[in-house]
């Protein structure tokens, strides 16, 4: 059973994040994230191996999943679900 802390806590830190943009860089998601004493340092590696650059919270989710699955670790910590909210592409 996959261990959800990681999860929830970069789903609440996308959250924060994309709050009122549509971009963001990958070191304010990491600035963002260092902030939780729930994220340990290797969780926080995982953003680390996302290429610098701005990105949509899509096109973030979509580079976390596959950093996870790059390590083979969807069993362990699973991969974050993207949730559409009506009138979204």
């Amino acid at each position: 059973m996959p261990d959800h802390v990681f999860l929830d806590e970069m789903r609440q830190v996308l959250d924060e994040v994309y709050r009122d943009r549509e971009t963001a860089a990958v070191r304010d998601v990491y600035s963002s994230a260092s902030a939780r004493l729930r994220l340990t340092a290797d969780m926080l590696a995982h953003l680390n191996e996302i290429p610098e650059g701005g990105y949509t919270r899509r096109q973030m989710i979509k580079l976390i999943n596959q950093v996870i699955e790059r390590r083979h670790e969807q069993d362990t910590l699973g991969l974050i679900e993207e949730f559409h909210t009506p009138g979204s592409p």
